[in-house]
């Protein structure tokens, strides 16, 4: 061969290499559809080959953060201190800087809808101490999980070495976040989200608002991840989740998945019994992340875990018998109006042994939870029946200026929509608070919160639980949301219900009534249009209302 002809040939096998198709460049695919109702696996390709996860990390970040908020280790107004590693951390970003203080109900927004790294690193250093101490918690919620084939480096996806996972673990993950934290998971359909320094909108917009029956889950893009999505969707008695990795651009993943859902819904059975999947054993306070600390009993976090940088120890002078989730607290009627005094929602559970763990509802503040004791004459609350907290008054998140960052950057972040502006933090407060509203003490500026366990109701008396102060302003609209045999089960679905369905139903108040054949779970002080909005959209989720009128 002639040297022109050698030259020719690796001319054109240069060229070749140039224009190589994109399609050999794409990361590896990988696909699985499951019934969510059952855990019946309805397709799946190479569902158990080890692929970067990208931002489908944050759903482990999510669900260790919901545990650690419903055993009461910390709250959805707990104040985390940014560190200097969550601030570094490349977009996409909330834009979060160094020593900032924010609530971490905007962190979880943040993570969720943004997919911001910054503000899922912060989540992690505070929860685990730092990145590793929360990796290991990652790892161990995952095998307990059932996540086989699943290892995690950091808490929101960024390409690590050995920080992989598998379409078949994401989907075991999604199907758990939605049956465990139903209460939540309505934070992964949201197309925009408060998150304190900015109002941030969804990566998986395009997708929810193009599926019918789309709500959620989670987005995740690198390069050597390509673009994936674990997505659920609901069509009558019907959910489907299916699981994307390795897609090659925004819309072919989309496109993909929609696919993917429409085989499931094909496939699944129109009616079946719902076998919902059995929480994990190990669950946050097993894992060191900010736990109680009982009096008397010894710190029961693995060897070698991190300590928790931020969070404040809790102790127990008297165990209460459960505490599932942080409740509505007391409050005072205001000087204006001279609204109803907020009732505690107190969970009714029978009483545990003595020496069983305690997972007790706190603020990450200053907080010392006392016996029973006579209270100070400036501190008047109701009677206390077992242990009570007093809480320090948590400050506000600092308002700032938001960096000026895309909402995504395709290196290390969901899939970027240059088109979407970004917005400055307005002063509305959030549905999901209102019911934390407490009552102040002007002397020290404390919070008095709910007992833990309610005193015994007086026989024969009839009792009217009110969440929050009225502001209906002459409006005599309500929805009833069932009948149920006790007053602790109509609160519990009061308040569940005003969880899940905050847009319409954040201003009414929350009242129970007793009738001859039960206690009516009812939300009133609303507008005809607001009554029938609301009653529509819990229809719509499969939960029973009926418009109640004057």
């Amino acid at each position: 061969m002639t040297t022109l002809a050698r030259w020719v040939r690796y001319g054109l096998f240069a060229l070749s290499l140039i224009f190589l198709p994109l399609a050999a460049l794409a990361a590896p695919f990988a696909a699985m559809v499951m019934d969510a109702r059952t855990g019946e696996v309805l397709y799946s390709q190479n569902a158990d080959t080890r692929l970067h996860p990208a931002s489908l990390t944050k759903m482990m970040t999510l669900y260790l953060t919901f545990d650690a908020i419903e055993r009461g280790q910390v709250s959805l107004d707990s104040v985390v201190t940014v560190t200097a590693h969550a601030a570094s951390q490349p977009p996409s970003r909330l834009g979060l800087r160094p020593g900032q203080k924010i609530q971490l109900r905007y962190l979880i927004r943040a993570a969720a809808v943004k997919s911001a790294n910054d503000a899922a690193a912060a989540i992690g250093d505070y929860l685990g101490g730092d990145e590793a101490g929360f990796a290991s918690k990652m790892n161990r919620m995952a095998k307990a999980l059932g996540m086989k084939n699943t290892t995690f480096r950091n808490a929101n996806g960024l390409t690590r070495e050995g920080h992989m996972s598998t379409a078949r673990d994401m989907t075991l993950l999604g199907r758990h976040l939605i049956y465990d934290f139903p209460q939540y998971y309505n934070l992964f359909s949201r197309r925009t989200a408060d998150a304190g320094i900015a109002k941030v909108s969804s990566t998986n917009r395009r997708f929810l608002d193009a599926y019918d029956g789309a709500d959620g889950i989670k987005t995740g893009y690198t390069v050597p991840a390509g673009f994936n999505l674990v997505a659920s969707a609901q069509r009558g008695n019907k959910r489907i989740i299916a699981t994307v990795f390795g897609g090659t651009s925004t819309a072919q993943r989309n496109a993909k998945v929609a696919e993917l859902l429409d085989l499931g819904f094909s496939r699944a059975p129109g009616s079946t019994t719902v076998d919902k999947p059995t929480p994990p054993a190990l669950m946050a306070d097993a894992t060191g992340v900010a736990g109680p600390e009982v009096s008397g009993a010894e710190d029961d976090a693995d060897e070698g875990d991190a300590p928790v940088a931020a969070a404040k120890t809790l102790r127990l002078a008297g165990a209460p018998p459960a505490s599932p989730r942080p409740k509505a607290r007391p409050g005072t009627a205001t000087d204006d109006a001279g609204a109803i005094a907020m009732a505690a929602v107190s969970a009714a559970a029978p009483a545990a042994p003595a020496a069983a763990p305690v997972a007790a509802v706190a603020e990450v503040t200053d907080v010392v939870a006392q016996a029973a004791a006579p209270a100070a004459p400036a501190r008047t609350t109701a009677p206390v029946a077992a242990a009570g907290f007093v809480q320090a008054a948590a400050p506000q998140p600092e308002t700032l200026a938001m960096n000026d960052f895309s909402e995504d950057t395709p290196a290390e972040g969901d899939a970027p929509d240059p088109r979407e502006p970004m917005f400055v933090q307005t002063s509305t407060p959030q549905p999901e608070t209102l019911e934390m509203a407490g009552h102040k003490n002007p002397t020290d500026n404390t919070v008095i919160l709910a007992a833990l366990t309610p005193p015994a109701p007086a026989p024969q008396q009839e009792r009217e639980v009110v969440a929050r102060a009225s502001s209906s302003g002459g409006r005599n609209w309500g929805v009833n949301v069932g009948k149920f045999p006790s007053q602790y089960a109509a609160e519990r679905s009061l308040l569940k219900t005003a969880l899940m369905e905050s847009d319409t139903l954040g201003d009414a108040l929350r009242k129970v009534a007793r009738g001859k054949t039960g206690f009516e779970a009812n939300f009133v002080g609303m507008t005809k249009a607001g009554a029938e909005l609301a009653c529509a959209r819990l229809i719509a989720r499969a939960s029973d209302c009926t418009v109640i009128g004057p």
